[in-house]
């Protein structure tokens, strides 16, 4: 009988857990529709309910990475209580409170995910050294999933009762709190602990290769999370042009989804032909889908089908590897702090791309040629991570592949 090797078990648990305690991101904004009725919000706080998550998750990541929270807290108890504050600020959504308090509540879950999301993927980093791509990319995988499953529950039930999205995500968020609190520890590769010291941020804001990664990571996060976010609205708005697609919910649920498997096939490739070239192939094709999506609007249905799915398992196949890169070229006592000062910077961004894709779609009266506005994320990334590859330092990537 085959034994499972520990790093294999170890990232099937924290995976799960990823998937679990990541459905309370979307949550609200897949039932959007009914909550702008039994909150009574207007047309602009129902865009913030979406937003205040995303705001949440940058003031979490940049307190963490101020502090060095990751670097100094046991990253598994860590996650496990912010796995239960999600579980109950998303449960909270049940008393129907204003719209305020909604956004506040939303925001509370942002935190909170914060202290899941970056800390995994420097736990996840001590079980693997060989590997690291194609298991971050797993790991990215998890969230990708988490985060389409609500869009899954919205679409696969008509006339849903919004409540039983809520109470799902929430019951799933606790389970992970369990896994990653008792069921979890970290790996034989741990990272040096560090103590809390202001200074450490400068020591990463001048680390050139860090910085060139996340720039890539900044391009690819430009158009990562309004293609999420703002997908189901343009496949509707395609739909009512005559677009001749059944259920654009269970349409969007797969285009997202389909990112998963892209994280993990990204990581693989990462492993095998270095991080620098595997990211750049997969904005240029990410890229180039939100050119093309558009020409499409109108039909053949079984194109622009195709297109959302490239895109789908493009855009965020890549995310992972701007991690992985960070956690090889970072001071080892300054991984998690590197780690949340990227993903709070990057999701920064997200929050004005995400404002502004709307603000297009109304400027130019229609959704066609409204992802126009996330083509040029890619391709800046794209030049950071081609100048990163010709660095001296990125021998330090994917064992040496760059």
């Amino acid at each position: 009988m085959s034994v499972i090797p520990e790093h294999w078990k170890a990232l099937s648990l924290a995976a799960a857990a990823v998937i679990l305690s990541l459905t309370t991101w979307f949550s609200a904004t897949a039932i959007l529709p009914e909550l702008i009725v039994v909150f009574e919000l207007t047309t602009e706080q129902s865009s913030w309910l979406t937003n205040a998550v995303q705001v949440g998750f940058v003031a979490g990541a940049l307190t963490s990475s101020l502090m060095s929270i990751s670097d100094v807290l046991k990253l598994t108890r860590l996650m496990a209580t912010a796995s239960l504050v999600a579980a109950l600020s998303n449960a909270l959504l049940l008393t129907e409170p204003t719209g305020g308090l909604a956004m506040l509540l939303r925001f509370i879950t942002g935190v909170s995910l914060a202290f899941i999301y970056p800390p995994a993927m420097k736990f996840i980093a001590t079980w693997f050294v060989k590997g690291r791509g194609l298991a971050m990319g797993a790991m990215v995988g998890a969230l990708t999933l988490g985060s389409a499953l609500p869009f899954l529950f919205r679409g696969d039930t008509a006339n849903i009762d919004w409540r039983l999205v809520i109470i799902g995500s929430s019951a799933c968020s606790f389970v992970a709190a369990i896994i990653f609190g008792f069921l979890l520890s970290e790996g034989p590769h741990s990272f040096a602990k560090t103590k809390f010291n202001p200074r450490q941020l400068g020591q990463v804001v001048k680390n050139r290769p860090v910085m060139l990664a996340n720039f890539g990571y900044f391009g690819h996060m430009w158009e990562l999370y309004a293609m999420w976010g703002w997908l189901l609205a343009y496949i509707t708005a395609a739909q009512s042009n005559g677009l001749e697609v059944s259920n654009a919910a269970f349409l969007t649920f797969s285009v997202v989804a389909l990112g998963a498997p892209g994280c993990v096939f990204c990581g693989w490739l990462a492993d095998k032909i270095g991080r620098c070239y595997a990211t750049s192939i997969m904005m240029i094709c990410s890229g180039s889908a939100a050119l093309l999506v558009g020409f499409y609007f109108d039909g053949p249905v079984w194109v622009f089908t195709l297109v959302a799915m490239v895109w789908g398992f493009t855009v965020v196949a890549d995310s992972a590897q701007f991690s992985a890169a960070v956690t090889e070229l970072s001071d080892s006592s300054l991984v998690g702090s590197s780690l949340a000062l990227q993903m709070g910077l990057g999701f920064t961004i997200t929050i004005f791309a995400i404002w502004i894709t709307p603000q297009v779609a109304q400027w130019l009266g229609s959704w066609q040629w409204t992802f126009l506005i996330l083509v040029p994320g890619p391709f800046v990334g794209t030049w950071a991570m081609l100048k990163l590859r010709q660095h001296p330092d990125s021998v330090r990537l994917a064992a040496g592949k760059g």
